[in-house]
């Protein structure tokens, strides 16, 4: 039937087509707005759930802070050491009652100087007295302190005590270990302790393996945000203490460190002096830096070229 054909019934075209089209154009409308929220629904479960996830992250982080950054590994009091090189085994008492643990290791040749050696924030004395052989094959002694709440060490570690429980090492040293030169030794978490305690004590030299700029930045900038709202209750700042030390200072660090990025001890260099060096070992992580001809040949330089 054509449009004459609905004129000769009576029927008003203009009045059909004025009834009809606005209704076609508001159930349009209608269905626009009706998608439109749908979406921004969808968007804001979205949003909701990235938000309960990041929340459940930040605050693990923040209610388990201590047990990532302190790792210690328990050893019973009558736990027996072994190593390839002869040592004595101490125990020094904490100016607030605790027992620190402590190796001393003696190189076989006349001792060049005493290093004092801090050690990451995992293990005990059992694994980094193996790294000894590093210091006393070039005629240094190392006596090395368990952290407290580590190995044998009794207590529970925090930035505080660390600090004062290397002051308590190097006391202990000066007294009971008879040395001509000085030198601190700091891996990784124990970077900071050996700086803050470089800032206590002029040594002949600093050397840091592995070192952060604060503790923040051994976390890798994925993570970085989860704290952004959430405070670290430790700082372990080298960026801090390092302009205070005014001994010559040694860093080495690898390219491929996955536990602390190199971009963060990059972040020390500008705080370095002109005879100061910063060495980067190409390859190397954050655990095998001894595996590299380059970190024993730093060693040997520095430590037979050092002077007082």
């Amino acid at each position: 039937m054509g449009i004459n054909s609905l004129n000769q019934l009576g029927f008003d075209i203009d009045f059909l087509a004025g009834a009809v089209l606005p209704q076609i154009e508001i159930e349009k409308q209608y269905l626009g707005w009706r998608t439109r929220n749908d979406f921004m629904r969808k968007i804001s479960k979205v949003a909701g759930i990235v938000l309960l996830i990041y929340g459940i992250i930040a605050l693990g982080f923040y209610v388990l802070q201590d047990k990532i950054i302190f790792q210690p590994d328990y050893l019973p009091r009558d736990y027996s050491f072994s190593f390839n090189q002869p040592f004595r085994e101490y125990f020094i008492p904490s100016s607030d009652g605790e027992n620190l643990n402590a190796l001393l290791f003696n190189t076989t040749q006349p001792s060049k100087g005493l290093i004092l050696y801090f050690h990451g924030n995992a293990d005990n004395l059992q694994r980094w007295g193996e790294y000894a052989v590093d210091f006393t094959s070039l005629g240094y002694d190392v006596l090395m302190l368990e952290y407290r709440g580590f190995g044998k060490s009794t207590g529970s570690p925090n930035e505080e005590n660390l600090y004062a429980d290397a002051s308590t090492l190097l006391q202990w040293a000066q007294t009971n270990v008879p040395h001509s030169r000085l030198i601190i030794y700091g891996r990784s978490l124990g970077s900071a302790v050996a700086t803050h305690l470089a800032t206590e004590v002029t040594p002949a030299l600093l050397i840091l393996e592995t070192p952060f700029d604060e503790i923040k930045g051994a976390i890798y900038p994925t993570f970085r945000p989860f704290l952004y709202f959430l405070s670290v209750r430790y700082t372990f700042s080298n960026k801090e203490n390092l302009p205070k030390v005014k001994s010559r200072k040694v860093i080495i660090h690898g390219t491929d460190d996955w536990v602390v990025p190199l971009s963060s001890a990059l972040k020390l260099k500008p705080l370095l002096g002109p005879k100061d060096q910063f060495v980067i070992i190409e390859g190397g992580g954050h655990k095998n830096l001894r595996d590299f001809d380059l970190y024993h040949n730093t060693l040997k330089e520095v430590l037979l070229g050092v002077e007082d």
